[in-house]
């Protein structure tokens, strides 16, 4: 069974760029950052950082006022790490799409292996 996770985002003015757009950035932080929440569900009490994200490519632009939706799928998961397929839609459109990979570290940042789930 795939597990997965589903987040929201209302696009407000702070996250818009100087042509009136979303910022980038702002995405990628949401999209890393609901990686890291589906992670730390499947692997709790893990400290879990993010290693790598794929290629970026922004499909469409988003404007002010704009409800995003988030999803997050498991699709891999290896010794130390974890790589969840992060969807993110504006109304049924899926705008941008990426892998997100997680590894598991300790206190040092070292790595450590994950828990078997």
């Amino acid at each position: 069974m795939v597990k997965s996770m589903e987040n929201h985002r209302l696009v407000l003015p702070e996250h818009m760029n100087q042509y009136g757009f979303l910022f980038g950035g702002y995405l990628l932080a949401w999209v890393d950052e609901l990686a890291w929440m589906a992670a730390t569900r499947d692997f709790p009490g893990c400290q879990l950082v993010t290693v790598a994200m794929n290629r970026v490519v922004f499909r469409r632009s988003v404007r002010q006022g704009v409800i995003l939706r988030f999803e997050a799928v498991r699709l891999r998961t290896g010794n130390t790490s974890a790589t969840y397929g992060i969807s993110v839609f504006r109304d049924a459109e899926e705008i941008f799409s990426n892998e997100v990979t997680l590894v598991r570290v300790d206190h040092e940042g070292n790595k450590q292996s994950l828990p078997t789930v």
